[in-house]
């Protein structure tokens, strides 16, 4: 706190927080009222500020019921501030648990953030935090000329291997937005990116362990299909499956809960694959997002059914890797159609490192 605290004390300061903005078990907003900083609004990304929407619910403006404080939400109809949202405002925190996979918006309002406030000439500081997912690259770069969408901004992998603040860093450096931000990254102390990181809390209601975070790069491709990847279970993320998946020794039922109040094949007995006893250690060494198991399940799946296109072509950034697996592809195959363009990634993400390999 020694290296920001003094950009706050005596200026009206926004945040973009959530659940996961902790110091000490203590939430930023109320540490920072702690310290006689003066936080005029607050902004909440996908999940709202407290962290229990589901994913893809409409988040509303309200206020804080802890603090009275105004609350803007940028999940919604509205994603990005606008020049009346920063009114009273002379500084900008970005303080967000990211995962480090393409399609976990917070990325996205991040990207928002950074332009609006270069727009309004608001200075911007990233205060960063570890990445479980950041011990590796893999996966399609995404094609920005025909799949950016608020789940995929960037000419980034599906796994980039960056902190929220080295992407960010990136975001300016790259000239991904119209004008550069100014901004500050208040870097992580006993990091690297061989670091072994279990969140101190879920970054997100499906996202409830280590386990799902590691397997949600490759897992969460599932969403673009006609399968259930757990979402109103106790593992999401962990477990796969589909009414008439034909191999029936295991099943699962989803069902309404906090978080999932309407999930996919809801209520419906889905038979599949069960990865909620796969070893920590191994998910994280392997070091490469999961693919055996979509191709897997393609295999034995009716195939004309079995995409959503566009839905699947937006989360993987290309349409090759649906039309791959359509063809037949086998593992080894797939990754190597994508290991030029991660070698590339790879060349201009080091110039933004702030965290040894």
């Amino acid at each position: 706190m020694e290296q920001y605290l003094p950009f706050l004390l005596g200026r009206s300061v926004g945040l973009v927080v959530n659940h996961t903005s902790l110091i000490d078990q203590v939430h930023l907003v109320d540490t920072l009222l702690g310290h006689k900083v003066k936080v005029t609004k607050m902004f909440a990304p996908e999940h709202g500020l407290r962290g229990v929407e589901d994913a893809g619910e409409v988040i509303r403006d309200g206020i804080d019921t802890r603090t009275g404080i105004p609350v803007i939400s940028l999940y919604g109809d509205k994603k990005k501030p606008s020049p009346a949202d920063f009114k009273g405002i002379d500084i900008m925190v970005f303080d967000i648990q990211d995962v480090g996979v393409r399609f976990y918006t917070y990325i996205s309002t991040l990207h928002y953030i950074m332009e609006a406030c270069a727009a309004s000439n608001i200075p911007l500081i990233v205060l960063d935090r570890p990445n479980p997912n950041g011990h590796y690259v893999d996966g399609p770069v995404l094609d920005t000329s025909r799949f950016r969408s608020f789940v995929g901004m960037h000419p980034i992998p599906v796994v980039y291997g960056m902190t929220i603040g080295e992407l960010a860093l990136m975001i300016n450096g790259e000239q991904w937005i119209p004008v550069q931000c100014a901004l500050t990254v208040i870097a992580c102390t006993g990091y690297d990116h061989s670091t072994l990181y279990v969140l101190p809390v879920r970054p997100s209601p499906n996202l409830p362990d280590l386990r799902s975070v590691l397997l949600y790069p490759g897992i969460c491709l599932f969403e673009g299909t006609v399968m259930s990847l757990g979402r109103g279970t106790a593992v999401p993320f962990q477990v796969v499956g589909h009414p008439d998946y034909p191999d029936r020794s295991f099943s699962f039922v989803p069902r309404s809960v906090p978080g999932a109040t309407n999930p996919p094949l809801k209520d419906k007995t889905c038979y599949g694959i069960d990865l909620s006893g796969s070893d920590m250690d191994s998910l994280f060494s392997i070091r490469r997002m999961d693919l055996h198991v979509l191709l897997d399940a393609y295999k034995v799946m009716d195939k004309a059914s079995f995409f959503n296109a566009s839905w699947f072509d937006k989360l993987a950034g290309t349409s090759s890797l649906r039309e791959w697996i359509i063809a037949g592809w086998g593992e080894d195959q797939i990754r190597a159609g994508w290991r030029d363009e991660l070698k590339l990634f790879r060349e201009k993400r080091k110039v933004y490192l702030l965290y040894d390999e």
